[in-house]
């Protein structure tokens, strides 16, 4: 996070993260012993029989039920299981693998405790005393999906209760996410562990002969801050009424739930598919040989499914949410070891056999034709700000979307099958990742402004020159960095249902504590009659 967070903390906030960091100067995660832990291989879920579909049109789609639970797992050789929460006893949880256009039908069952295990702070919006401690509703991050499917924040449902919600899958080939949406203590029911990946395939992706199989690797990437007995520990502020933090930074990357695993790979090329699924850290991948310098590698998609053409890279940064598809060729590594490195430090470590099978697997030129956007198009630009509110007779900063809180009314209204241009006008000193709910979008640009003026005098003036978007962000895509000081715009095509959604940041602290609105999507008014 930035300084300006920092240096604004209370007091007693400030007193609360020194005890963290005490407690982590006498013991770290990364004093572990590092590659002894063989990598996860995430299971794929499977249908237990066919439903009806909502509509009562007599077809039949496949049914799914995942139960959300209590249980223990061992995070590296040396520690003692630690408590998680998870889909199908499992963090994170199994992989759902669909194909593009064939719906289906999930019905996620809340087997939970009734008592949180981690800090509830019954100040914050949605979390007030008298509401269960322990309350879920899943979300499927990025998908086009109907609002009463959607995981709207207030539909929550306790321990003891399921529902069943319908994922039609009309939509590109790419890798979604599934993870807990509950109003109020989302950050806390992520952090134990309730998140998932969820692949849709098409005869696109099918038709480029990529690495695949045993070849396709999920690599789910999140911090996490553990104590000796390998519990996890999530920092509280010195206030004892608002325990709420505003960020959360572990000291130890956890990888498809280990931490510091490590993978024996063939000299080929491999497919990753990389989720960033921390609450608020912005991640820094590239593969270290050794050598002096990195090897470059590909990107190949985004958040909502390919690129136009491969783009070649050093690195790959994920804010929160984000996503990437990646091409590594291990061929010219027989024998030797290559490192997956997080900013500084080696998080992964690849054994590359000295012999492997043929790989017929390919990289094409061409991935998929994406169509950018006319400004053209756009029926109605809104300009929306990101602000910190500092109450220091509380202590923690509200974080808020255009100066509104959650429980005021509805201001962003798209109608359906319109395209908007939303500029985001960051006030913040920090940069937000903001995600919108059932829809894709491209970005237009960034340009940095004068921040102080606008908060005077709310005029928007400009300090430079539009930035394009950089290679690997022209795909389509759900979630956003809104840098800080800076007009992000994007424009979005709002395509698939009627109905209420949300936006938020998805630095989950933040969601948490306001960063958050409704939107609602309507009919054209022609249309109403």
């Amino acid at each position: 996070m930035a300084a300006s967070l920092s240096t604004r903390r209370s007091a007693g906030e400030a007193v609360a993260h020194s005890k963290v960091a005490g407690l982590q100067a006498r013991w770290s995660a990364n004093a572990l012993t590092r590659f002894v832990d063989p990598l996860p291989l995430l299971e794929t879920v499977q249908p237990t029989g066919r439903r009806p579909t909502p509509d009562h049109s007599g077809a039949q789609l496949p049914f799914y039920k995942v139960v959300m639970s209590q249980f223990e797992a061992k995070l590296h050789r040396d520690l003692k299981p630690t408590r998680l929460w998870g889909y199908g006893a499992r963090s994170p949880g199994p992989i759902f693998d669909t194909n593009s256009g064939q719906g289906l039908l999930v019905e996620w069952g809340n087997d939970l405790p009734a008592q949180h295990f981690l800090p509830i702070d019954h100040t914050i919006h949605g979390a007030e005393i008298h509401q269960p401690e322990v309350r879920t509703v899943v979300h499927l991050h990025g998908g086009k999906t109907p609002p009463a499917s959607d995981g709207y924040p207030e539909n929550w449902y306790a321990p003891g209760k399921s529902v069943v919600f319908h994922y039609p899958n009309h939509q590109d080939a790419t890798m979604l996410w599934y993870h807990d949406h509950a109003l109020g203590i989302n950050r806390l029911n992520v952090l134990a562990g309730l998140l998932g990946i969820f692949f849709v395939r098409d005869g696109q992706e099918d038709s480029l002969k990529l690495p695949r199989g045993k070849y396709e690797v999920p690599l789910v990437i999140y911090d996490r801050s553990v104590d000796e007995d390998g519990q996890l520990v999530y920092p509280v502020s010195g206030h004892s009424e608002s325990p709420w933090v505003p960020e959360f930074s572990g000291d130890a990357i956890v990888i498809n739930g280990k931490i510091f695993p490590y993978l024996e790979v063939e000299p080929r090329r491999y497919r990753f598919r990389i989720l960033n699924g921390s609450n608020g850290r912005l991640i820094s991948l590239t593969f270290n040989t050794g050598q002096a310098w990195f090897p470059r590698f590909f990107q190949i998609g985004s958040d909502q499914g390919f690129l136009q053409s491969p783009v070649s890279v050093m690195r790959v940064r994920l804010s929160p949410a984000e996503r990437a598809d990646a091409v590594f060729d291990f061929s010219g590594y027989a024998g030797t070891d290559v490192f997956l490195r997080n900013d500084n430090l080696n998080v992964m470590k690849f054994r590359v056999a000295a012999k492997g099978s043929h790989d017929d697997s390919a990289l094409p030129q061409t991935l998929r034709p994406i169509r950018r956007i006319s400004e053209a198009e756009a029926v109605k630009t809104r300009s929306l700000t990101l602000v910190e509110v500092d109450d220091s007779s509380r202590g923690p900063i509200t974080m808020l979307l255009n100066n509104a809180h959650w429980s005021m009314p509805v201001t962003e209204d798209p109608v359906l099958d319109s395209v908007e241009i939303w500029n985001l006008i960051n006030l913040t000193g920090d940069d937000h990742p903001i995600h919108l709910h059932m829809v894709r979008f491209q970005i237009l640009d960034r340009r940095a402004f004068d921040s102080s003026l606008y908060r005077a005098t709310g005029q928007l003036k400009y300090l430079g020159a539009a930035l394009a978007p950089a290679p690997e962000e022209m795909a389509w895509k759900d979630t956003i960095r809104a840098d800080r000081g800076m007009v992000t715009r994007i424009i979005i095509p709002f395509e698939g249902f009627l109905g209420r959604y949300v936006w938020h940041c998805h630095n989950l602290e933040h969601e948490d504590n306001e960063m958050m609105r409704p939107f609602d999507v309507v009919p054209h008014p022609r249309r109403r009659r």
